[in-house]
């Protein structure tokens, strides 16, 4: 079944066109996307056009509250995934608007919404409850919802494979490194953990998010005359590498000025990388021990720097890095010193496999769903 993969970002608008064995028949991409459905009509045609007809769309959307799987979209789905947008400012309006979009361009095919979300549902309560007042975790749903759950799903599937550890349910700590970033402890294949909670905004330091900061601090802000839209700024848009360095936040940007002797810079760096080290021990932590440290994400992918700084502060834990691998390697392979206990691997992101995955497979069991894309003409 060939599926279209809608993936939108906070700026950006990514459609692939996924085979029915997993190979990528086209894609186009919308690098400064403003959220407009007439831009993103005119991509979905010009990839249907070079492409042709496709049974299924699947769309990433990063916030499906309580869902703990992919879900057929109408319109009540769609009201209900746009209550969600204040937990997720950044993406999800864009996400809906590019749903919107597609839906309208192709109305004959089932749209199936994959959720960031999902795969954190399987975490124990002791990893998803806030100690919070009762009264107020009935009333909302305060609890540690996780965020990038398709890469890191993805991950959990292709790291064991490039670390030859398939044979055994591998303890991995998953690294997601982008402009947004997450880490997941992953046994058995399930989330056991993650560092991202209510928002995407706890965690670790990200491009321009700040990551976990001490809640009496925002109260303090917002008493000292700061509204909640300039704290929400503050810490969503311009917190992170961006506020601590001065740069847009992007890593090349802070390791260019870090390495002209830039001071704020090189401080943003080693905030980031002390966030980095402690959040990964403590998902190693909550698997009692480590198998595979997975990197991932533009950043994991592609920065050898980072990845390299970060495991020489995690000897203790049984990570080494080989060096030439690891400056040689931006896609699957394994990066670890050939006697270093536990494996190091970069996983390249394929949140679009992981998305055509969990649309067939919802598809092959919903029979509406069926009915969908036999009228599209695939069964």
């Amino acid at each position: 079944m060939r599926v279209l993969v809608v993936n939108a970002g906070s700026s950006s608008l990514k459609l692939r066109v996924v085979g029915g064995s997993d190979e990528v028949a086209g894609e186009e991409n919308l690098d400064a996307w403003d959220g407009a459905g007439e831009a993103a009509a005119a991509a979905i045609d010009r990839l249907i056009d070079r492409c042709g007809a496709v049974a299924a769309v699947g769309h990433r959307v990063v916030h499906g509250g309580e869902r703990d799987a992919a879900a057929l979209v109408d319109d009540a789905l769609m009201h209900q995934l746009g209550e969600l947008s204040s937990l997720a400012p950044l993406h999800q309006p864009r996400a809906l608007d590019a749903l919107a979009a597609a839906r309208r361009r192709l109305p004959d095919v089932a749209h199936v919404a994959c959720f960031d979300t999902a795969f954190h549902r399987s975490m124990p309560e002791r990893a998803r409850t806030y100690a919070l007042p009762q009264p107020w975790r009935e009333r909302w749903p305060l609890w540690r919802h996780g965020f990038h759950g398709l890469s890191h799903a993805a991950v959990a599937r292709r790291a064991p494979m490039i670390a030859a550890a398939a044979a055994k349910p591998a303890r991995i700590v998953s690294c997601h490194l982008g402009a947004g970033a997450s880490l997941c402890a992953i046994e058995g294949g399930r989330s056991v953990d993650t560092t991202m909670g209510f928002t995407p905004l706890e965690g670790l330091v990200m491009a321009t998010r700040s990551g976990s900061v001490d809640p009496g601090l925002v109260l303090w802000l917002l008493r000292q005359g700061l509204d909640v839209d300039d704290v929400s700024d503050g810490l969503e848009r311009h917190g992170g590498l961006a506020g601590l360095s001065g740069t847009s936040g992007d890593m090349r940007a802070v390791l260019a000025a870090r390495d002209r002797g830039d001071a704020a810079a090189a401080l943003a760096f080693e905030v980031y990388l002390h966030r980095l080290r402690r959040e990964i021990a403590a998902m190693a932590a909550a698997l009692g021990g480590v198998d595979v440290l997975a990197f991932t994400g533009g950043i994991g992918e592609h920065s050898p720097v980072v990845r390299g700084e970060a495991c020489a502060g995690l000897g203790f834990l049984g990570i080494a890095l080989d060096t030439l691998r690891n400056d040689a390697t931006e896609s699957d392979g394994d990066i670890a010193a050939a006697d270093a206990k536990v494996r190091c691997v970069v996983v390249t992101a394929r949140e679009d496999l992981q998305i055509a995955t969990e649309v067939r497979s919802l598809l092959k069991s919903d029979p509406l769903s069926h009915a969908h894309f036999l009228r599209a003409g695939e069964g």
